[in-house]
């Protein structure tokens, strides 16, 4: 019976072993593929790592991250352990008072934290950056570290101190000769769960952090919302070098133990903690990523150029040849919607650079929140972009924008399960054919989700009709009802791409990067018409370096994310070439059924309230 219980506990420790640590191994294994799927393995390759390391970006929040977490360690050990040790001579009220005060960010859910603070710096009109990111992280470290220290000092006989002094001893010296190296198993325990903390923590660092200041976590976030293995690569590092100082860690102090006695070099070594062996390791990598910053004397040389936009929006190639030709940095924030951008921009935070979508440069015009251009210094670029999508609605004499990237809203659907013709008779409707129950996908966007609807009824998708919107919801409610629907965001991309569905509703730069992966898949815009869309970029009014602002470089970038490029000469040419075949790279324009977004405030609210109650119907599908 024994041996059978020993066999169970041996078989359910294996199996733990392989729920934590199975996905770590794939996450590596999936970071040298040869293709952009993060779920199939095509093939080896290091590609990936070379992308990393050309991502400026990407090895500076490695950097960040390290940096941070060093200093938030020590500061905080320092802080926790001095803490510790002044409330064992402190009198029991004081004490209680400290525990309860030390355990609310403890028992706070992480986003309440993360929200407090940033009201505090906001409070104190204290600049987010690093400098922010730097006190959040000490100030959540430390109760951890004074909970690990606290219980090795009452341990202590209350006398030692006393006795320190009375041989002669200062009371620092005291604490630091007698009572230190008694409690240090708690400060090692602390530091390492510090360390541990602000190397995982992801929500209070997104909230108060600026200024392009971001952490791995943050930066993983970002990329994660387009198909970028890149981010895999970028882990698979990470989890090398803390598997590195976990080997430090435990392995020196087993053999420093056993051959200390030897030499008198390792007898002095004693007196150094092995964390300290590992800062000193995590310091040089530090040094090492530092001197990967260049330095140039070029034009712009020490001016920075600050850019909002949505994350995979820009090849980290053009930003390090910018960066070099100019000697100008930049910091590039990523925004997950417009609405954040909005929100972020109204507070008063600065860039010289935004790409918004068009119905909120609209709403950014309507409030006087952009600069006008300087139509003379620009017109070789306007003389560039497709006609056909200049003079909209939004910006009619494009006074305020510069189309950035443009594309619709289609279908993307496996050729082997969708036939045109079934296509062309149903459109959008064909989210409705129970023929497909369990095989669609839909984005997440309630925008796009009540335009494909309201198309699909026959009404305009700005339309203002509250009854043509509660058609609208009700016409989404059949869908849940009926169909299995999922609704996703971006992982959609490589799910079509790995035909895990057979229709999906994307934009045509996802559905770009779809198709080149898989043939299978085609692309189909309906004939009820859809949403054709422009993101643009725009100058703040309290933009601070327009002359680098209104830099632009448009092929490679047009190459690398999939959507459209405003550049007629580079479509043409990347339609031949890149992305030949691809019905999804070009999309059609000056189709009249085919709208483009307005900004209305009530529709907006509206809709967001609707579609959050068709989410509720589909979760109780």
């Amino acid at each position: 019976m024994k041996k059978e219980k020993r066999y169970f506990g041996r078989l359910l420790m294996i199996l733990a072993l392989i729920f934590f640590y199975l996905p770590i191994v794939f996450m590596m294994v999936i970071s040298f593929n040869s293709s952009k799927s993060l779920t199939s393995f095509t093939g080896f390759s290091l590609k990936w790592y070379q992308a990393m390391l050309k991502n400026h970006s990407m090895m500076e929040s490695l950097y960040v991250t390290i940096l941070v977490a060093i200093l938030a360690t020590i500061i905080s050990t320092v802080i926790g352990t001095m803490t510790a040790i002044g409330l064992s001579q402190s009198t029991k009220r004081v004490r209680r008072y400290v525990s309860v005060v030390n355990d609310f960010p403890l028992m706070n859910p992480d986003i309440v934290t993360a929200i407090g603070l940033m009201l505090l710096f906001i409070t104190l009109n204290i600049t987010k950056g690093f400098g922010t990111l730097l006190l959040a992280h000490i100030a959540f470290c430390i109760p951890y570290v004074i909970l690990s220290v606290l219980p090795r000092v009452r341990a202590l006989d209350p006398n030692l101190a006393d006795a320190a002094m009375d041989l002669g001893a200062t009371p620092f010296r005291a604490i630091l000769q007698v009572i230190v190296p008694e409690i240090m198993p708690g400060i090692v325990s602390g530091s390492l769960i510090a360390f541990t903390m602000s190397i995982d923590d992801f929500i209070i660092s997104y909230f108060v952090t600026g200024g392009g200041v971001k952490n791995l976590s943050i930066m993983v976030y970002t990329m994660s919302k387009r198909v970028n293995p890149s981010v895999n690569a970028i882990s698979t590092v990470f989890v090398v070098l803390i598997t590195i100082i976990l080997i430090l860690v435990n392995v020196v102090p087993a053999i420093r133990a056993k051959h200390v006695k030897e030499t008198t070099e390792l007898k002095q070594a004693k007196k150094w903690p092995i964390f300290v062996i590992a800062g000193l390791v995590i310091a040089i990598i530090i040094g090492s990523l530092a001197g990967l910053k260049s330095n140039s004397t070029a034009k712009f040389g020490g001016q920075t150029l600050h850019i909002y936009m949505p994350s995979e929006y820009i090849d980290e190639d053009m930003v390090a040849e910018f960066e070099d030709t100019t000697g100008a940095k930049v910091i590039m924030d990523n925004f997950d919607s417009n609405e954040q951008m909005y929100i972020k921009v109204a507070n008063g935070e600065k860039y010289d650079l935004l790409i918004p979508s068009d119905y909120m440069i609209q709403r950014l015009i309507g409030e006087n929140m952009l600069q006008k251009l300087d139509q003379k210094a620009l017109k070789k670029t306007f003389n560039a972009i497709n006609p056909l999508i200049l003079h909209q609605s939004y910006d009619k004499d494009n006074a305020y924008s510069i189309p950035y990237f443009w594309g619709s809203v289609g279908i993307v659907y496996d050729k082997r399960k969708v036939t045109v013709d079934e296509l062309d008779r149903e459109g959008f409707a064909i989210f409705k054919d129970t023929k497909f129950k369990g095989q669609v996908y839909v984005y997440d966007s309630e925008r796009d989700s009540f335009m494909m609807a309201l198309k699909s009824l026959g009404y305009s998708m700005n339309t203002t009709s509250e009854a043509e919107l509660e058609k609208a919801y009700d016409w989404w409610v059949d869908v849940m009802k009926t169909m299995n629907t999922e609704i996703v965001t971006d992982e959609i991309i490589d799910n079509m791409a790995q035909a895990r569905k057979a229709l999906g509703l994307v934009y045509s730069g996802d559905a770009a990067s779809i198709l080149s992966t898989n043939k299978n898949m085609g692309f189909y815009m309906p004939k009820e018409g859809t949403n054709i869309w422009t993101d643009a970029m725009v100058i703040p009014k309290n933009a601070s370096n327009v002359p680098l602002a209104t830099k632009k470089v448009a092929t490679a970038n047009s190459e690398y994310v999939g959507y459209t490029s405003p550049v007629k000469s580079v479509e043409d040419q990347l339609a031949k070439t890149t992305f030949k075949g691809n019905a999804a790279y070009t999309p059609r324009l000056g189709y009249a059924k085919d709208e483009v977004f307005g900004y209305n405030d009530k529709s907006r609210k509206i809709i967001a309230d609707l579609w959050s109650r068709v989410k509720v119907a589909a979760s109780n599908a």
